[in-house]
């Protein structure tokens, strides 16, 4: 592999298997509920990297707390079992996220496992397990907002939205947010591999932040789609998220709610990162611009 790492990957599906063994990695059968597979994967690995999580906008509590909080425990736990030296775990600023706006926030800003939205308190609880296993070092490298090239989470859910006529801007999206293109994770992953402190965790985004209307419109029309220019009043969308989610909770509804907390917090909050500490003890800086990572979607859309 590129940089002279030998990568080992667990994959859910033959399918994924056949795209590591693609890209050039061995692959590895298994999942997050198979910690077997997982210590086999492992072995005789110098750093495990862990990446997998139930990132789903919407979906059942059980499913969160297996993907996100009992799956990350079992691959720490796997990870020492099979000797490697360095965990690293990708992180996320919905680890801080409880329904207030993240405002120029670094690593000092408390973890809220007390979350109302599920992904949000999961994440924050597997980062406590990984911060609190000091039987080998661990670092965390927290992105936001990952986008580029094979995205499957933010591109396709808005496009989604968008071409079923269920987008709107919330409070007119004038707000302020962090992103972080792809390959500026996997630079904050190696470097965190690399150069991290144990015990710690760092920021990595493309650098300066973008008005969030601005950013979304652009990387709507890569894929040469049009944004509707319509809004609606912040006070709604959250209380619609709020009764929706209960509502849903609560009743045999098919689907998910109309509108989540975490889209919501997604779409109305400003959420601005410091990487300050991680230019400052990785020296990281952002290797792809996202002028560039909206070039590459254009070309990779024909």
């Amino acid at each position: 592999m590129r940089d002279g790492w030998s990568v080992r990957a667990l994959a859910r599906s033959e399918r994924s298997a056949a795209a590591v063994e693609a890209a050039g990695a061995d692959s590895v059968l298994g999942n997050l509920d198979n910690g077997g597979a997982i210590l086999d994967g492992a072995g005789g690995c110098d750093v495990f990297f862990h990446a997998a999580a139930f990132v789903g906008e919407w979906g059942s509590r059980a499913d969160y707390e297996r993907g996100n909080v009992d799956g990350t425990q079992n691959a720490i736990e796997a990870g020492y079992s099979a000797g490697v030296r360095r965990f690293v775990h990708v992180g996320t600023e919905a680890a801080l996220l409880a329904g207030d706006p993240l405002v120029n926030v670094d690593e000092t800003a408390p973890l809220r496992p007390d979350s109302r939205a599920d992904y949000a308190r999961t994440k924050a609880r597997a980062e406590q397990i990984v911060r609190d296993f000091d039987r080998l070092e661990t670092v965390v490298i927290r992105p936001r907002l990952v986008w580029g090239v094979g995205d499957t989470t933010i591109l396709p859910g808005v496009e989604k939205a968008v071409r079923a006529g269920r987008f709107s801007w919330i409070g007119g999206g004038r707000h302020r947010t962090s992103t972080t293109h792809v390959d500026n994770v996997v630079e904050g992953l190696v470097l965190g591999a690399e150069r991290g402190r144990p015990g710690e965790a760092y920021f990595v985004t493309d650098g300066e932040p973008v008005v969030f209307r601005e950013f979304i419109t652009e990387l709507l029309a890569t894929q040469g789609i049009e944004v509707p220019d319509r809004n609606a009043p912040r006070a709604v969308a959250g209380a619609l998220a709020a009764a929706g989610e209960t509502a849903w909770r609560l009743l045999p509804l098919r689907g998910g709610p109309p509108v989540t907390r975490m889209a919501f917090w997604l779409s109305a909050l400003e959420t601005t990162i410091d990487i300050s500490k991680a230019r400052r003890e990785l020296g990281y800086e952002p290797v792809v611009t996202r002028a560039e990572g909206m070039e590459e979607l254009r070309r990779a859309a024909g």
